[in-house]
């Protein structure tokens, strides 16, 4: 601690009812990866609070959100910055360990509780994993923001009219694959509605399906010998290159999907026995071989990129606080970062692009569709039948002379 701030600062700023606490705040932003030169602002934050506090006779245990806006709220006209997330960290913190007994607000229609019980509906009695919940949950609050707006949440009141004009007012600004994600989260929703009673029609069987027909399309990929230059490309005398370098090269070799790589931790990987454990989709788990140069990158990001934290998680942010990413969207970021400094031009560029290419680049060096869909952990082997498009020799086999053609 006496290395993470200056004991005489923090001997000065221990003053008032928050004074017995602010040891366990500076363990806990220690932990997060805070770096020691941002923690005088939010001592002094944290200091002027308590004096205010102490100056009003408030009582510790009462404080609450309201307690925190009022304060910042003290001189009208006037912005304090940097005062507002030491105090709302410190809050939470003060709620963890009850020194505070007052509960966080809920929202004035109560669309918050309904969201929260779906969240833990979603968890507990589905299993659905936590990146899973960024599927459905934003649709679910978007579904009762759009029918009720700050009014109170009467669910008995929703009709097959609602549901419709939701969906209408939302497909066309989604691409399929996100309207038939929307499909699939509003149903659930609706499902879980009437399994709780909140609403006595099954509604669910009102939303309209999305005309998006199997294996329409052509798996999207890069040509032969890209991926190589990719990671050619991908600076590796960073902490952060050497954590983007480890997360393309799972993508590249193992064709993981985001929420895989998101998930992965420490505990995952057998160094003895060269294995990678991965938490595929559905609940379900797979042990891959981990190859030479994928294993080597993420030895040199633990031992020389990745911060120090209590965090299992394999792959961190480097901001604090230091934890996993939040979402899939990080993965993705990383892939399109990686190609604009590749200079590659490419239609898609999220991270399932890797793995299109990996099943590509194996169909077209011999691999049976049998061995692409194992690898890649396709519980059906009709979702690995797209990739037979790509696989031009095999087709060409199968084409029929044209009517008046070259012989």
């Amino acid at each position: 601690m006496q290395k993470f701030v200056d004991p005489n600062l923090l001997q000065r700023l221990r003053v008032g009812p928050l004074a017995p606490h602010l040891d366990t705040y500076l363990k806990h932003i220690e932990q997060e990866g805070f770096l020691p030169s941002s923690v005088p602002m939010q001592m002094y934050a944290i200091a002027r609070f308590s004096n205010w506090l102490h100056d009003r006779r408030l009582d510790l245990h009462q404080v609450d959100e309201a307690s925190v806006e009022r304060f910042l709220q003290r001189d009208p006209g006037i912005v304090h910055s940097g005062e507002a997330a030491p105090l709302r960290r410190l809050l939470a913190i003060l709620r963890k360990i009850e020194v505070t007994r007052a509960k966080p607000p809920e929202p004035r229609n109560g669309q918050q509780r309904f969201i929260d019980e779906y969240r833990r509906y979603l968890l507990r009695e589905r299993g659905l994993a936590e990146t899973s919940l960024l599927n459905y949950v934003p649709f679910a609050e978007q579904f009762l923001s759009g029918r009720f707006g700050q009014a109170d949440i009467k669910l008995p009141e929703l009709t097959a009219a609602d549901v419709t004009k939701f969906m209408r007012d939302r497909v066309h600004q989604l691409s399929s694959g996100r309207a038939k994600l929307l499909v699939t989260a509003l149903r659930s929703f609706l499902r879980y509605l009437r399994h709780q009673g909140e609403i006595s029609v099954d509604l669910a069987g009102c939303v309209p399906p999305v005309a998006v027909w199997s294996l329409s399309a052509v798996p999207k990929f890069l040509p032969a010998g890209t991926v190589q230059r990719i990671l050619d490309h991908c600076a590796r005398d960073t902490r952060d290159g050497k954590r983007n370098y480890a997360i393309l090269l799972l993508l590249a070799r193992l064709g993981l999907r985001a929420c895989e790589i998101i998930a992965l931790s420490l505990d995952d990987i057998d160094w003895d026995n060269g294995r990678i454990t991965i938490r595929c989709k559905g609940g379900r788990w797979a042990r891959l071989p981990l190859p030479a140069d994928v294993g080597e990158a993420i030895a040199i990001y633990l031992r020389t990129g990745r911060p120090r934290c209590v965090c299992r998680h394999v792959f961190l942010r480097h901001r604090a606080p230091l934890r996993g990413f939040g979402d899939s969207i990080t993965v993705s970021t990383i892939v399109r970062r990686a190609l604009i400094r590749a200079g590659i031009d490419s239609a898609r560029k999220g991270a399932h692009l890797f793995r299109h290419t990996l099943a590509t680049d194996l169909l077209r060096e011999g691999a049976s569709l049998d061995e692409i869909g194992e690898l890649l952990r396709h519980r059906s082997p009709n979702t690995t039948a797209v990739y037979a498009k790509v696989d031009l020799t095999a087709l060409r086999t199968l084409a029929l002379p044209w009517p008046g053609g070259v012989r």
